[in-house]
């Protein structure tokens, strides 16, 4: 239970309040939150109720779409609203400001350029502010509209542009459980591994985005990836993060509760 983070996305009917209040009551000392989720709270009374309840942040969701698309087809300025985050993250005491690059602008290629770009230009912002910057690679079928990173070895090769306390990869297993290199990528990742995601992935897959469950209910070998990433020398907290509808119109405390079971069963 020391490392369990509850990713504030799968408890998604409960306010902030009440994820961080039902956090500390379940003994939970972890959470990942989202930005529009503190938008609604605000972020100084955000950062009061986690001192009051003492639950750490494990990561702020979410900056990025330097490619200036997201998944709605809505121009964006990436690399200003990233700025916002990591202020946001640094008022939160959160170590690490999840990146969503952005789906494809033009080309592939030039769409990456402009995500290795931007990440040059907010690296060493975000180092002074004592946040890392968390490349996470979406899964290839999520590339035309959220990601162009698809795989780990592709958000390494920008990371390690920069200092490892400045930028470093997210592993989150629905995107990358099926990657025959990833035993091979996350070796290569170590030092700069800066958070690990974990669900199980729905058979058969019918939705893209939302097609996660908790751990156990796929296909998904926790337990090898989590060796795989604490052999990379990652020891922080583990979040479950499920994107389900079925599961955000159940009561938070009820998930939260199978969350806890399904963690302790087929993760730690």
């Amino acid at each position: 239970m020391d490392r369990l983070s509850l990713n504030q996305i799968t408890t998604k009917a409960w306010s902030l309040p009440e994820a961080v209040a039902g956090c500390a009551e379940a003994g939970v000392r972890w959470i990942g939150l989202w930005r529009d989720k503190v938008a609604e709270t605000g972020v100084e009374e955000t950062a009061r109720l986690l001192k009051e309840y003492d639950v750490g942040v494990s990561s702020l969701c979410r900056g990025g779409f330097f490619t200036g698309i997201t998944p709605e087809g809505s121009p964006v300025d990436g690399v200003a609203q990233t700025r916002e985050a990591i202020d946001e993250a640094a008022t939160l005491g959160a170590d690490v400001l999840v990146l969503v690059v952005g789906g494809v602008n033009g080309d592939l290629a030039s769409s990456r350029q402009r995500v290795a770009d931007a990440v040059g230009e907010l690296a060493p912002y975000a180092g002074e502010r004592g946040v890392r910057l968390g490349l996470e690679p979406l899964h290839p079928m999520q590339c035309a509209e959220r990601s162009v990173l698809s795989t780990v070895d592709q958000a390494l090769a920008i990371a390690r542009e920069h200092p490892a306390d400045q930028v470093g990869v997210i592993v989150d297993e629905f995107h990358v459980w099926w990657d025959p290199r990833i035993e091979e990528s996350i070796a290569a990742a170590a030092g700069r591994i800066a958070g690990f995601h974990v669900c199980d992935q729905k058979v058969p897959l019918t939705d893209t985005l939302l097609g996660r469950a908790l751990p156990g209910d796929g296909p998904i070998d926790h337990r090898h990836l989590k060796a795989c990433v604490e052999a990379a020398g990652y020891t922080g907290p583990i979040e479950v993060e499920v994107f389900d509808a079925d599961l955000w119109r159940r009561p938070g405390g009820e998930v939260l509760a199978e969350t806890i079971e399904a963690y302790r069963d087929h993760v730690s």
